[in-house]
């Protein structure tokens, strides 16, 4: 009876099937096709709830998208069908008690009901698109002879991207000059961002570059390094762009590239560190990542909430550890120095006043990351406790953020509060999470929609900065 109905509809012989996991990338994704049905499998809505008691982003998902189909339900029946703003319809599809054809895959798994479900449309003479994030549910549809296609609202090509800089060879004497002439050429043939880079480097010498960054209007600003109080300087070109950004406290919001080595959580928690720590601009540096595995998930480590979450974090910890003890470096050999002189001037007079241990530690910079953590200047948090809150005057920084969906991603930005800077760092090639790819994951997508907005700079490093056998694996395995 439901198969007959649904066949009625001659009206409109296209029908697009959507997935469980597009509403779980996208709620409002029924929203997004226009003058069209959009067919949920009944299978899907048993997903959904399945899914919205997890406290993950996939359960907050599943229950925005279970609000929408709720509020659409006072426009009508999503049995007969919903008609939206945009000119389409929506609609609840029924599998039929009897008359089931022959189906070559197994039907105790729910992707291959809702293939049926498409079959049968298809059977029926609908013209079926089948909508879905999973590679694999595709590979079948198509091999059932249904169309189907990825859900991607925005597509960014791997090959065209925003870096946030471009690099022009020039002769090295034109680097001499305070505002080289060419970079009016470049702002007048290249349609250059706002916060853009271009990185003028010596045609013969590829470390004797200059940056510039621009600033709209044929105007640009020559970058220098920042005053950093602790030992540590950019060991490339994108790496001073990096912190070009992640010091300018006009630039609020902040994505940072690139694969494993080339600084992007280091610089990042170098900055945010200093800005803290030394300027006194922010309260605390709040530092998250996303849950999402290599292999078994937190729950799965040992310990409480707090040593799990020590154990997710150990990437962070590695790298403020090496801060913090390079940072003490300096003033310990200060305070050593003013020991030694103390002893010689104590076996020249028989006295004198040494510094002990509990001094030179005093004396030894920002002290441990369990000081930062037990002082209230750094607080290392899941993502998943991040979600409604409101988070002022903060250095905040997001690692991993390729693992998160653009949804997602404008949630954490939307929690950004008064006088906060945020940093979203992560490699957008190496994708742990099912159903994103380099084209629609949410640091991608982020970055192409700020692009040109004054608050907002990004960069792409390119360049690997540790061992040369970690740099070989990266390339060869």
């Amino acid at each position: 009876m439901m198969a007959t109905q649904i066949g009625s509809n001659a009206g409109k012989k296209r029908i697009y099937i959507l997935d469980t996991n597009v509403l779980v990338y996208d709620p409002s994704a029924i929203f997004d096709f226009a003058g069209v049905d959009v067919g949920l499998p009944s299978v899907v809505l048993e997903e959904l709830d399945n899914f919205k008691r997890e406290g993950t982003d996939r359960g907050r998902s599943c229950r925005q998208a279970i609000r929408l189909l709720d509020q659409l339900r006072s426009r009508g029946s999503l049995q007969q069908g919903v008609e939206l703003d945009n000119g389409g319809t929506v609609r609840v599809l029924f599998l039929p008690m009897q008359d089931v054809p022959k189906f070559p895959f197994k039907l105790d798994a729910e992707d291959n009901q809702i293939l049926l479900e498409a079959l049968m449309l298809k059977q029926e003479g609908r013209e079926v698109i089948f909508i879905s994030k999973d590679l694999n549910a595709r590979i079948k549809a198509d091999a059932l002879g249904i169309e189907t296609q990825d859900y991607q609202k925005e597509k960014v090509d791997i090959n065209e991207f925003y870096r946030g800089w471009v690099k022009v060879a020039v002769p090295a004497v034109m680097l001499k000059d305070n505002e080289p002439a060419i970079l009016k050429e470049i702002a007048h043939d290249a349609p250059l961002s706002i916060n853009e880079y271009v990185i003028l480097e010596s045609q013969h010498n590829d470390y004797n570059y200059r940056i510039f960054r621009y600033l709209g209007n044929s105007r640009f600003a020559a970058v220098r390094e920042p005053m950093i109080k602790w030992p540590f300087h950019p060991r490339n070109a994108q790496q001073l762009i990096a912190l070009d950004l992640l010091f300018n406290d006009s630039i609020n919001l902040v994505t940072l590239f690139g694969p494993a080595g080339t600084g992007k959580t280091f610089l990042a928690l170098l900055a945010g560190l200093h800005k803290v720590l030394m300027d006194d601009l922010y309260e605390k540096m709040l530092v998250a990542r996303p849950v999402i595995p290599l292999g078994r998930d937190i729950g799965y480590l040992p310990g409480d909430l707090q040593e799990k979450l020590y154990s997710w974090m150990l990437p962070v910890y590695d790298n403020m550890e090496f801060i913090t003890h390079a940072a003490a470096s300096v003033p310990q050999a200060q305070a050593l120095e003013e020991e030694y002189r103390g002893k010689k001037h104590r076996d020249h007079n028989g006295h004198g006043h040494g510094h002990g241990k509990k001094d030179r530690k005093r004396k030894g910079g920002i002290g441990t990351v369990e000081d930062l953590v037990h002082n209230g200047k750094l607080s290392l948090e899941a993502i998943t406790y991040m979600r409604g809150r409101s988070i002022p005057f903060q250095y905040i920084i997001i690692d991993e953020v390729q693992n998160l969906t653009p949804h997602e991603v404008k949630t954490l930005i939307t929690r950004v509060g008064e006088g906060s800077k945020i940093v979203l760092a992560g490699d957008p090639y190496q994708i742990d999470t099912p159903y994103l790819d380099f084209a629609s994951n949410g640091l991608v997508i982020a970055s192409q929609r700020f692009k040109g907005q004054s608050l907002f700079g990004s960069v792409y490093l390119e360049t690997s900065e540790r061992s040369e056998l970690s740099q070989l694996a990266s390339e060869l395995l």
